[in-house]
């Protein structure tokens, strides 16, 4: 079996911590190099759930997308419950291991999962990097549909293939709009409006957007003709699939190095949001509200 320190080398060649953003934090959390690693769990958030859940299934090595220290810290005292995860994982052996904007940018990454869970073909990055001369790294993807299809379709489509959060799908635009072409980013995409528009796409699927730059993203299409409708899926749901095609590439480097890994995909919903009260119709039956 192998030592973490060739795992950690072998998930460092898939997601290149270099690649990361500079404000990032990605790499090694905590582990001995020279421990043995027989099971890996993958999740996108190290909380305490997800730390419970690796020590109840004895893995080794915890692997997530999402960082524990985003900002740095100056203590790991298991009175906070940053810490407490620590201690856990420290206490039961687990190492714990981040890819986060890496995995974001890499080919497969995150966006490349996203689409592959709506079945969507992948035509290219929607923000090429750079420093890739294959140009198929980078941020989001552009992706076609096989038949077009109306916006509650396609909405339909990810709501059913995702998995399922308090929030499900928000969507802004005709229901009956035909869809041809889609923009994914898996995670927080608010800040790509202006690349969508440049790829031409008829729909982007993220996640987190916010008010105002989905209010002007709308505004700009009216006011254009052309433009994106949304569609807005909850953070985790765009971000899990990534865990399972993680998962499945390692698989292969086991196989091929002969290391007989066990890896395995935690299905705990680590989304903040629990519930869900639908609205009723807009000023209906509100008093003193106008007709």
């Amino acid at each position: 079996m192998p030592a973490l320190s060739e795992v950690i080398a072998a998930l460092d060649a898939l997601w290149p911590p270099e690649r990361a953003e500079e404000w990032d934090a990605v790499g090694t959390v905590c582990g001995d190099p020279g421990a043995p690693v027989r099971r890996v769990l993958f999740a996108v958030d190290p909380v305490q759930e997800v730390a419970d859940e690796a020590v109840r299934l004895g893995a080794d090595l915890l692997v997530t997308h999402h960082p524990l220290y985003l900002r740095g810290t100056t203590t790991v005292a298991a009175t906070t419950f940053k810490g407490r995860v620590v201690h856990t994982l420290i206490r039961e052996s687990v190492a714990l291991h981040v890819a986060h904007t890496n995995a974001d940018r890499a080919d497969p990454g995150v966006s490349d999962a996203l689409a592959g869970a709506l079945d969507l073909r992948i035509t290219g990055p929607l923000v090429p990097d750079p420093s890739d001369p294959g140009g198929r790294r980078g941020l989001g993807r552009i992706c076609e549909l096989d038949e077009p299809e109306t916006l509650a379709e396609l909405a339909g489509r990810a709501a059913a293939r995702l998995p399922a959060t308090a929030q499900g799908i928000r969507v802004a635009g005709d229901p009956g709009r035909l869809i041809r072409t889609v923009a994914v980013c898996g995670g927080s995409g608010d800040s790509l409006f202006a690349d969508v528009r440049r790829a031409g796409a008829d729909a982007y699927l993220t996640a987190d957007l916010r008010h105002h730059p989905a209010s002007e993203a709308r505004e700009h299409a009216l006011h254009s003709g052309r433009g994106p409708a949304l569609l807005d899926a909850a953070h985790w749901a765009t971000e899990w699939p990534w865990t399972e095609q993680a998962a499945a590439q390692l698989d292969e480097i086991s196989d091929r190095h002969g290391w007989d890994l066990r890896t395995h995909v935690s299905r705990t919903v680590t989304d903040p949001w629990t519930a869900h009260a639908a609205s009723a119709d807009p000023f209906t039956d509100i008093p003193g509200a106008p007709n």
